[in-house]
């Protein structure tokens, strides 16, 4: 049984479906769900499902992302994770943090990669005139949003789609491809998946 930390900045909807996702016959189990942030909202629901949690509030580092990632190191090696998730965790991590857990840290991002990394997604979609969008579950590697695509979802930009409208369509598809590739994953298939 594969462990996994789940690492949120904000309402977790995704680490939520993976939470959910992960009983039965999954091959992994959930032993922690962090934040850079105190106040996430993912937080509690994270302690309502019965996962533990930690906090390491990024703002306490001013300009020292390594000092923030070593407080943030001691709750994730104590809950001796085999994955972790970054679900929402919006906080760009150093390479030196990124190696510890090479091959074995996930991403969902909302575009298909390779098309816009980074931030405004869907809004940059929108402004090229793509008719698809969707959304890449990829490994982390030390370049932004460039590591290996293990599974993609795609939706259709619709006339009159803004930022907004895009953005929960494609969540909707988030919600569905992070728990499959993550499965897949566990049990140890590397296989892209396409939904």
């Amino acid at each position: 049984m594969k462990r996994v930390a789940i690492l949120i900045s904000g309402g977790g909807s995704n680490m939520i479906r993976l939470l959910q996702d992960m009983t039965g016959d999954h091959p992994a189990r959930p032993v922690l769900v962090a934040s850079n942030d105190p106040q996430a909202g993912g937080l509690a629901r994270a302690a309502d499902m019965g996962v533990p949690t930690a906090a390491i509030d990024h703002r306490a580092f001013p300009r020292d992302r390594a000092a923030f990632e070593q407080a943030l190191l001691e709750p994730i090696l104590q809950a001796e994770p085999d994955i972790i998730c970054l679900a929402g965790f919006m906080r760009i991590l150093t390479p030196g943090f990124v190696q510890r857990f090479q091959g074995r840290m996930l991403n969902i991002h909302p575009s298909l990669l390779p098309k816009y990394p980074g931030l405004d997604t869907h809004a940059r979609a929108i402004a090229a005139g793509d008719t698809q969008a969707g959304c890449t579950v990829h490994l982390v590697t030390p370049e932004l949003d460039a590591g290996p695509a293990l599974g993609q979802a795609r939706v259709p930009v619709l006339p009159g789609d803004d930022a907004a409208t895009l953005a929960a369509r494609v969540l909707v598809q988030e919600h569905r491809l992070y728990p499959a590739v993550l499965r897949r994953f566990a049990s140890g298939d590397r296989t892209p998946l396409v939904l």
